[in-house]
């Protein structure tokens, strides 16, 4: 691609890894470059004629090149000595330098992990930084790194709104848009936003990532929202080097695919060539500033190096495929500007190539001395904060009246002073009664606006609150989670609503691996505290199949440092609900508040009309504490030691109803433990219930396998009262049937009357 390129050949190849190659291929081009030279430019002048990029800019961008080439370099040099343990580079991808020469270090990023020039150069917004050595601590996974702690090897920072990506694969395009989206509304609704109001939101990309269904979902939403006219500045920075891993992206296919996509404006630049690519990134970053609007950028990179340090690309790609590859690295490129134009002498080009070398090499071995994480409470510290006392004062304070008092329109009108409801009017109550306590919060999904939802719960917030505090979204539980943590990372606290338990499926991993991962990659500098709505479970009779009456919680277990609180009845809801909040506000968790569909509108408990579902509204002041159950002993006296009966849900009204069947017929006074939260498992007050228990049901409206049970039962018998005789009622390992047939897969009152008698 440039003149004077050495041409490598399979012998000069031999003993060299591709990173020597590449290093040696410098030098010699440097050394052996031959061209006529210009009158060295003054700082403002182009750097060459026609270019948009001038003298100082192109030299601190090549610079930041230089700084990324050198820790990729010494990656791979460390690597096998143990000091490094990371390897993925961003060889060749070096021109992402001016996508952050051309932004601002208060426009967050979210960042493909070839982004060490684009770190590099945002490093230069903000006095006193070091981007050499913060990145060596990272790569050793030191203790010391500001960015994840030493956790993984991540772009990130605090002072430069970097949020810390893992190896992403196009799972932090929704979020990234999120909080394009977040920015316009938080100036709508008046929010005091952590970024200037005119800033926007960069996320970079593979072009392999471009096809992974999370980053189409992104910008299909971004097209959606644009074509309302709603502003979303969001720029998607695709950098395409034609190759994900081993497999060769079809030539064209991205600039085909994205530029004449409806509703997102595309801008192509070389990110080879830095006097010939700046103007069109700067012309992007400008439009996507001044327009809102989401825009495409893609910049033209190549990887002049495998994948990581364990992909041996001569084993799959030719030799002349690997020469071509070298001869277009953009640092050939950037050297012969530098001589071109006069700015350098070769001499000088390869003077700062060797100090750059020196400074992260002697970074690295100084990252290697400092401490590492050496214990289990050091890894997970920053993985799920409490701070118990906190989030309780948050959750009972009241000095919000006013604001209350004009929700609900009058005293008359105030939930505590209603007659006893069932739980899906509770839920909305709570949900106003949020609202009112916190002026950012805001709802939205599927239904939730005029409709109120498919089950009414969220019915009249809209009416109350206003459409740019209740709305909307388009159908896509991806963007919708998403989007929440957008409005979570702009100081807002959403409250997403998934319509179905199943739909979480599809986009669990916005929850799993993104939200939820925070707070744990980035050493708790940054949270996307949300409450995320999801109802679920099963019996909901008249309307089903698996999409309907999921009950399958397991993939919520899975999720690290996630809370997922279940009510049975209207007044737990609200204080759960109430903590939740709080928990969100205080130490920036990420909770599930999962809704029974079937005890929505249930009113009564052993037979029609008696009104034993129906709860009275707590005051304000009431709080649930995380992880605190509610004990129902028996109805004629007693503690309920004979038989204890652990479950949540669901389970509860059924236990209990079974409870008083069970005394009729064995004479054994039972206790029904609703746990009601569910992640996690509150295992001491499961054995403190236990420890008292002559006999034990787990009641668990979840599956055989992998459900809640397993988890209370393991702390039972983890707790040394695994002797005690017990019984498991559980849903079988099965999807959930149509109509009558879902009651065959799911526990009823008959079946734990059954296990009891089991245990007699």
């Amino acid at each position: 691609m440039f003149a004077n390129v050495p041409n490598p050949i399979p012998a000069r190849m031999k003993g060299l890894n591709r990173a020597e190659i590449c290093d040696v291929n410098f030098t010699e081009f440097v050394k052996a470059w031959d061209g006529q030279r210009q009158a060295r430019p003054a700082p403002g002048e182009a750097i060459l004629d026609g270019s948009a990029l001038d003298a100082q800019g192109f030299r601190d961008l090549f610079e930041s090149q230089l700084v990324s080439r050198h820790l990729d370099l010494m990656a791979r040099v460390l690597r096998v000595q143990n000091k490094v343990f990371y390897t993925i580079g961003s060889s060749g991808h070096e021109g992402n330098a001016m996508v952050a020469r051309a932004a601002r270090h208060t426009d967050p990023a979210f960042l493909h992990y070839r982004s060490g020039g684009f770190m590099a150069e945002r490093f230069r917004k903000l006095p006193g930084m070091d981007p050499i050595m913060d990145s060596a601590l990272s790569f050793a996974a030191s203790k010391d790194d500001p960015a994840s702690g030493g956790r993984h090897k991540v772009w990130g920072s605090k002072p430069l709104w970097v949020l810390p990506q893992t190896s992403t694969i196009a799972s932090h395009l929704p979020k990234a848009l999120g909080t394009a989206v977040a920015i316009e509304a938080g100036k709508r609704l008046g929010t005091q936003l952590p970024v200037p109001d005119d800033s926007i939101a960069i996320c970079s990309f593979g072009d392999a990532s471009a096809n992974h269904a999370t980053a189409q979902t992104a910008f299909n939403a971004a097209s959606w929202t644009a074509y309302q006219k709603l502003p979303a500045p969001v720029l998607f920075v695709c950098e395409d080097n034609g190759i994900g891993i081993s497999v060769k992206t079809p030539t064209g296919w991205i600039a085909e695919s994205m530029r004449n996509r409806p509703d997102l404006d595309y801008f192509f630049a070389d990110g080879l060539d830095l006097a010939a690519g700046y103007g069109q990134v700067q012309a992007a970053v400008e439009h996507c500033r001044r327009t809102r609007r989401p825009t495409f950028l893609h910049l033209r990179t190549t990887r002049i190096m495998g994948h990581a340090g364990t992909d041996f690309e001569i084993e799959w790609r030719s030799v002349e495929e690997l020469c071509a590859v070298e001869a277009s690295d953009p640092l050939l490129r950037s050297a012969a500007i530098a001589i071109e134009s006069g700015l350098m002498s070769k001499d000088e080009v390869l003077e700062l190539y060797e100090a750059t070398r020196r400074k992260c090499f002697a970074a690295a071995e100084e990252a290697d001395r400092r401490p590492k994480l050496d214990s289990l409470a050091d890894v997970v510290a920053p993985l799920a904060p409490y701070t118990p006392a906190k989030v309780q004062a948050e959750a009972e304070r009241t000095d919000y009246a006013d604001r209350r008092l004009a929700a609900f329109g009058s005293e008359a009108k105030l939930p505590e002073n209603q007659p006893p409801r069932h739980l899906a009017i509770q839920i909305n109550q709570a949900l106003h009664d949020i609202f009112a306590k916190y002026p950012d919060t805001l709802l939205f999904g599927e239904d939730v606006a005029q409709k109120g939802g498919v089950y009414t719960v969220t019915k009249g917030l809209q009416k109350a609150f206003g459409p740019r505090r209740v709305f909307n979204t388009l159908l896509d539980e991806t963007m919708i989670l998403g989007m929440a943590q957008g409005f979570a990372n702009m100081g807002m606290l959403p409250i997403p609503e998934i319509q179905y338990l199943a739909y979480f499926h599809n986009a669990c991993d916005q929850i799993r691996g993104e939200a939820a991962s925070l707070q744990f990659f980035s050493n708790n500098q940054y949270a996307n505290p949300m409450v995320v709505r999801i109802a679920g479970l099963g019996y909901q009779r008249g309307f089903g199949g698996h999409f309907h009456n999921d009950n399958s919680i397991t993939a919520l277990r899975d999720i690290p440092g996630l809370v997922v609180g279940c009510p049975s009845r209207g007044d737990d809801a609200a204080t759960m609900l109430r903590t939740l909040t709080a928990l969100s506000k205080v130490d920036g968790r990420v909770s599930v508040f999962l809704e029974p569909i079937a005890l929505y509108m249930t009113k009564d408990l052993y037979e029609a009309g008696d009104g034993q579902w129906l709860t009275t509204y707590p005051a304000p002041g009431e709080a649930m504490t995380l992880g605190e159950g509610r004990e129902y002993l028996p109805e004629n006296g007693g503690n309920g030691d004979d038989l204890v009966i652990f479950t949540y849900g669901n389970g509860v009204p059924m236990s209990l109803r079974a409870a008083r069947r069970i005394e009729q017929k064995h004479g054994w006074k039972a206790r029904v433990v609703d746990l009601r939260w569910l992640v996690p498992l509150n295992e001491q007050y499961i054995r403190e219930q236990a420890r008292t228990a002559k006999r034990i049901l787990i009641v668990d409206e979840g599956r055989h396998s992998a459900g809640v049970g397993e988890g209370v039962l393991t702390a039972i018998a983890e707790g040394g009262y695994g002797a005690r005789p017990f019984q498991r009622v559980v849903g079988a390992d099965t999807y959930t049937p149509l109509a009558g047939a879902a009651f065959l897969v799911i526990p009823a009152d008959d079946d734990i009357v059954a296990a009891a008698d089991r245990l007699a």
